[in-house]
C-alpha cells in the first residue's frame, strides 16, 4: 500500500501536467521516434513495464506479470482526460510530431483534412484546435470509487492495491458537427449494474491491443519511470471528433473538472521497459 500511495502521488502529478497544442511540423524524415535513449544501466527496469509504446510491436523483455484488470464493464470509471497528440504509436497514428511535451504522434489522415475541417473553433476546452490529434484515456478502477478530478479519484483512501485499467482511443479533432460527439463518450452520471461507466467507448476502430504498462504524462521518461501498474487497451485506428463537442464538455462542466488537454510522455522504446504483448 505504501508503494501504491507513492505511485498515486507521482502519477497524479504527471497527468496533471497540461500542455497546449503542438506547433512543430511533423518530421517525416525522423529516423527515431524519440530522443536518444539512455544507456541500459540508466533504464529504470525495477519499476515494472512502462507506457506508452508502439502497439504494432509485440516485443518486450520486462516480464513482471502483475494481474490483468477485468473488463471495463466490471470496474468503475474514475477519470477521463485527454493528451494533445497520441502518446502511443499505432497503425493509424504513426506520424511523429516531436519529442517535446506536446509532441508524440499524429493521425495519418492529418494532411488530408479539408479547409472546413481545419477552420478555427475557439472555445472552452483548451490546448486543442482543429487538425490536432488527441489521445483520450478512460481510466477504470476496481475500487468502490466515483468519477472525479485527477487520478487520485481512482484510489480512494479506503481502497488498497486496486487494479487499474485504461481504455484508450486516438482522435483526429476537426471542425465538423457531423463527426463524433464527445458527449456520447462521457460520463454524465451513467451507472450500469451499480458501476460507474462511460456512456460509450469506440468499438469500430479496430481490435484493441491489451498489454501491461504504467501511467503516462510528460513527467516520466525511460530513466524516470512510473511506479503504477496499469492494464492498457488501446485501439489501433483514429476516428474524427468534433471539436465543438469538446468545448461543450468543458463549458457545461464534467465530473473530472477537465478543461484542458495534457502533455505527452515520449514513446518507450527500450525492450527492457516493455511487457511482451501476448
Amino acid at each position: 500500500m505504501r508503494r501504491l500511495a507513492l505511485a498515486l502521488t507521482l502519477l497524479t502529478a504527471a497527468c496533471g501536467t497540461e500542455s497546449g497544442p503542438a506547433t512543430d511540423a511533423p518530421d517525416q524524415d525522423a529516423v527515431a521516434d524519440v530522443a536518444a535513449e539512455p544507456a541500459s544501466n540508466e533504464l529504470c527496469v525495477h519499476m515494472g513495464p512502462q507506457t506508452p509504446r508502439d502497439i504494432a510491436s509485440a516485443t518486450g523483455l520486462n516480464m513482471e506479470a502483475f494481474p490483468l484488470a477485468p473488463p471495463a464493464s466490471e470496474m468503475n470509471l474514475c477519470n477521463i482526460h485527454t493528451h494533445t497528440n497520441a502518446e502511443h504509436k499505432g497503425p493509424g497514428f504513426s506520424v511523429f510530431v516531436s519529442n517535446a511535451d506536446d509532441g508524440g504522434f499524429a493521425c495519418n489522415e492529418t494532411p488530408n483534412l479539408s479547409d472546413a475541417e481545419l477552420a478555427p473553433a475557439p472555445g472552452a476546452y483548451q490546448g486543442v484546435q482543429p487538425g490536432d490529434t488527441i489521445e483520450v484515456h478512460w481510466v477504470h478502477t476496481s475500487c468502490e470509487a466515483a468519477p472525479g478530478e485527477g487520478l487520485g479519484a481512482c484510489v480512494p483512501e479506503a481502497c488498497s492495491d486496486p487494479l487499474l485499467r485504461v481504455e484508450a482511443q486516438v482522435f483526429l479533432v476537426v471542425n465538423d458537427p457531423g463527426a463524433l460527439d464527445f458527449a456520447t463518450m462521457g460520463y454524465g452520471g451513467n451507472v450500469v449494474d451499480g458501476r460507474h461507466q462511460a456512456k460509450s467507448i469506440p468499438s469500430s476502430t479496430g481490435e484493441p491491443v491489451l498489454f501491461r504498462g504504467s501511467t503516462t504524462g510528460p513527467s516520466y521518461d525511460q530513466s524516470n519511470c512510473s511506479p503504477a501498474r496499469v492494464t492498457w487497451n488501446v485501439r489501433p485506428a483514429c476516428a474524427k471528433l468534433d471539436i465543438g463537442s469538446l468545448h461543450r464538455w468543458a463549458d457545461e462542466g464534467n465530473a473530472f473538472n477537465e478543461t484542458k488537454s495534457h502533455g505527452v510522455r515520449q514513446l518507450v522504446t527500450a525492450a527492457e521497459l516493455l511487457s511482451p504483448i501476448e
